[in-house]
């Protein structure tokens, strides 16, 4: 959200009168809401960003588990074949090029300067092979997302929607692409489209959509979140497994403590990992279960539909990982679903900690430079700065009045001027 901060509030030649009733529309924000917005704005681009470096290429670090990528339409345009670049290469050699901002995808090499870029090397590693055969591609490699292969923004499109990304296939869909209604943002934490919903059917037995469990959260056997389902021709179409009636009761409260007890345990074991690609792999290797979960949620009646899914926060410990689940996932290329650290709010966390700690002060960068007469100089020049420029600002924010360019242009000239006449007043003897 865009905020202006208030004009000078100087009118022009004559209109004095006019003065006040012009600043009681004009908006006007205090300093502090400018600061608290500008830290949040920060917050967001280094969650975006996930720790990405923005000085040196990736491609050294072969397929990262998840970085900030571009695509450049000006290198790589329609027609030609899909390529991805890193953060530090969008801007060393993509920097005057039309880009578009792919957020983030998992196991991606960069593409920088290899055989898809017909007449550009790559400034930052210009040895690389000529292509990378791991990576995955899809339309927003060319600026079209979701089932309708639009841009986003759309110029023609003058509806109003969110842009949701399935964590499986990782294209972007409009929310009422998917068959059903969302839940409100914080109602939920992933999605799965409808196309991956199908490719990976095994997902329906944890969604479990019976109407009777709708309002049980993860203590029972309703891993999804529920939604209001689109009435299309399309998403009327639906298979029902059934079993007996009188099995799933039975069943349902034999497993129900079993489960409960495993979320107790995922819920301390399982937390987002913000650490490296290795030591997350450690953490999802679990003890195989004594028994299959998924084939005792099999069991039970769940009803599969044509539509997207919504899952709440730590979902996927919920997953089974025994021998045979893990084959299958294996198979269908989604055995990043066991792995918590694979997950988008992981990566931004490992962003915003990342560069939280490696955010250095410039004052102590200078003051390591200089010797200690230097250091106790400038710390005291510093504070007599701090000090003075708060009394200054805190009498406009006492009269609830704004700060203005010409206000702080004041405050340095009076402040270089009672420093002068403070050092001028110094003298200095030789012993």
């Amino acid at each position: 959200m865009e905020k202006e901060a208030a004009a000078s509030g100087a009118g022009l030649p004559g209109d004095e009168g006019e003065e006040g009733e012009r600043s009681a529309e004009e908006p006007v924000v205090s300093l502090a809401e400018v600061l608290a917005e500008s830290e949040e704005l920060e917050k967001e681009a280094r969650a975006v960003l996930g720790g990405s470096d923005h000085e040196r290429c990736s491609y050294s670090q072969g397929a990262v588990k998840r970085q900030a990528l571009y695509a450049c339409s000006t290198c790589t345009p329609p027609g030609e074949d899909p390529a991805g670049i890193c953060l530090a290469c969008s801007y060393e050699c993509h920097g005057t090029h039309k880009l578009f901002e792919l957020y983030t995808k998992r196991n991606f090499r960069c593409d920088c300067g290899n055989s898809k870029f017909k007449n550009l090397q790559c400034k930052l590693l210009p040895e690389k092979a000529m292509v990378n055969p791991a990576n995955k591609y899809n339309d927003n490699f060319f600026g079209l997302y979701c089932v309708c292969k639009r841009p986003y923004p759309d110029p023609d499109d003058e509806i109003p929607d969110e842009m949701i990304q399935c964590i499986v296939c990782e294209d972007w869909f409009h929310g009422r692409h998917l068959g059903a209604i969302p839940p409100d943002s914080g109602d939920f934490h992933e999605m799965v489209c409808q196309a991956c919903m199908d490719r990976c059917p095994f997902l329906w037995a944890y969604a479990f959509t019976d109407s009777r469990h709708a309002n049980i959260r993860c203590g029972c056997l309703s891993f999804a979140v529920h939604t209001v389902t689109k009435v299309t021709p399309a998403a009327e179409d639906q298979v029902v497994l059934n079993v007996e009636e009188t099995e799933e009761i039975k069943k349902e409260n034999g497993i129900d403590n079993q489960i409960k007890t495993e979320e107790e345990k995922a819920a301390h074991n399982n937390e987002p990992s913000t650490s490296s690609a290795s030591e997350c792999s450690e953490q999802t290797v679990k003890k195989e279960e004594s028994t299959c979960r998924f084939q005792e949620l099999k069991a039970k009646q769940y009803v599969q539909k044509n539509r997207a899914t919504f899952w709440p926060h730590n979902w996927r410990s919920k997953l089974c990982t025994c021998k045979e689940c893990m084959k299958m996932y294996c198979d269908l290329e989604v055995p990043f679903l066991t792995e918590e650290c694979d997950t988008v709010l992981a990566y931004e966390n490992k962003g915003t900690s990342d560069q939280e700690a490696d955010r250095r002060d410039p004052l102590m960068d200078t003051l390591s430079s200089m010797n200690r007469v230097q250091q106790v100089e400038l710390i005291s020049e510093y504070n007599d700065l701090k000090t003075e420029l708060t009394d200054y600002l805190r009498r406009f924010a006492n009269d609830g009045t704004v700060v203005k360019r010409e206000d702080i242009q004041q405050f340095f000239e009076e402040f270089q001027s009672r420093k002068r006449r403070r050092t001028d007043r110094m003298q200095y003897y030789c012993s």
